[in-house]
């Protein structure tokens, strides 16, 4: 009775542990799950839109959505802790960008806009 009892509970805990796989369910949190590559190319993209909408003088929240969707898309980016650092600091131009548009300092936007997608282009030479 004793053999069956630690069987049958050895059995029902491996089942229970190989039923929640955290691999299986990695990207099902609402983010994209793209590469390195193609989080820095999509970065650059919105960066760049929010730049354009700035100069064609378009509505601050064209702008402001343009600037959330590049801060989301860089938490994709998580290769090592030099190019985590190197992230952190272009998402505080992001976050300076997005303060200053919504003040309504338009060039001070546009300058930390342009400088975050400096320190966005030089994330790919810190992966090694």
């Amino acid at each position: 009775m004793k053999l069956l009892k630690s069987v049958l509970v050895a059995a029902s805990l491996a089942l229970s542990l190989g039923s929640f796989s955290t691999t299986a369910v990695a990207c099902e949190d609402g983010r994209t799950c793209v590469s390195f590559g193609q989080a820095v190319s999509m970065i650059d993209e919105h960066i760049g839109m929010a730049i354009d909408a700035i100069e064609q003088e378009h509505d601050t929240a064209t702008i402001l959505k343009h600037i959330k969707q590049a801060k989301d898309l860089s938490k994709e980016i998580n290769e090592n802790d030099k190019v985590d650092i190197a992230r952190g600091r272009a998402n505080g131009l992001l976050k300076k960008a997005r303060s200053a548009v919504r003040k309504g300092e338009m060039s001070a936007g546009d300058e930390a806009l342009k400088a975050a997608k400096a320190k966005f282009a030089t994330l790919a030479g810190l992966r090694n």
